[in-house]
């Protein structure tokens, strides 16, 4: 489900602010990078979000700004020198261009931010509060995807209502045309008897009834009725239940396909077209629910 959410926080001279974004996903992906100093915030960050959120992709960032810090920017002189010998030599083995000055200063831990000192009890109570404010973009991003999915039941009950009026028809249609099978089983049993006719009766029985059985959609719409049913108490929970869904959408696909391979009449067809159409819309919607 996509989503989004933002805080603000501020302590002395920091000021910060979090985005947190979602989009679909089959199971919960979190990716968050933390910037130096907060590294040891994101097992903590990653579990508030575990316990809120269920499915999607989940992409974190923080934007941090000092305020007359007072910062010393240092160069590690060493790591730099390092990192350009060896990318020399890789690039000379490849016969590619050396790197350039600039893309080894771009490298992580190559320019080096010291911080003004401050105590510890400053320091803990300054993650304290960048935590804080994470739990408040969580609230924010909750609130979004609930919103939107107040939005998406809406859809999906009208979707499953749109089945429903298609199941009905095609279940009017099995019971006012029972002649249409009945001719047509008379016609394979003809055929059947034309190429066998030494066939002994109880074979005679077991073909017909099986050709009968294969005529027969009773048994497609009952288990679509009841699909229908179990997928709006799925939705009357409304928690956690987007696999269940993504599931039991797939099961509906299966009895609308059974239900078109049987069908001996074009307006049965039709619905059955329709049908799949629905459920393939009930499918892709499923797709954003949590």
């Amino acid at each position: 489900m996509t989503g989004f959410g933002r805080a603000d926080g501020s302590r002395a001279n920091w000021r910060w602010h979090w985005e947190l974004k979602t989009v679909n996903a089959r199971g919960l992906d979190i990716r968050m990078r933390m910037p130096n100093g907060l590294e040891a915030l994101e097992p903590g960050l990653k579990k508030s979000l575990q316990a809120k959120l269920k499915r999607g992709a989940v992409q974190v960032f923080i934007n941090i700004e000092r305020e007359n810090a007072g910062t010393d920017v240092r160069v590690n002189a060493a790591l730099a020198t390092k990192l350009m010998a060896d990318l020399k030599e890789l690039a000379t083995g490849l016969g590619a261009e050396p790197p350039t000055l600039d893309a080894v200063l771009g490298i992580r831990g190559v320019i080096e931010v010291a911080e003004p000192d401050t105590d510890e009890d400053e320091t803990a109570a300054r993650l304290k509060a960048v935590a804080a404010t994470f739990d408040d973009a969580v609230e924010s991003l909750v609130s979004a995807r609930t919103d939107e999915g107040s939005k998406l039941q809406t859809i999906l009950e009208s979707v499953l209502s749109e089945i429903d009026q298609l199941v009905a028809q095609a279940d009017t249609l099995a019971v006012t045309a029972p002649e249409a099978i009945r001719s047509k089983l008379e016609a394979q049993v003809a055929e059947l008897l034309a190429d066998r006719a030494d066939m002994p009766e109880e074979r005679i029985i077991q073909e017909v009834a099986m050709l009968a059985g294969k005529a027969d959609i009773r048994e497609e719409l009952d288990r679509l009725r009841a699909h229908i049913s179990q997928a709006r108490t799925l939705l009357a929970e409304g928690v956690s239940v987007g696999r269940k869904l993504d599931f039991l959408a797939q099961e509906f696909n299966r009895e609308a396909n059974t239900l078109c391979s049987k069908s001996s009449d074009t307006e049965l067809t039709r619905i059955g077209l329709d049908l799949k159409a629905a459920i393939e819309q009930l499918r892709e919607q499923v797709q954003n629910v949590e």
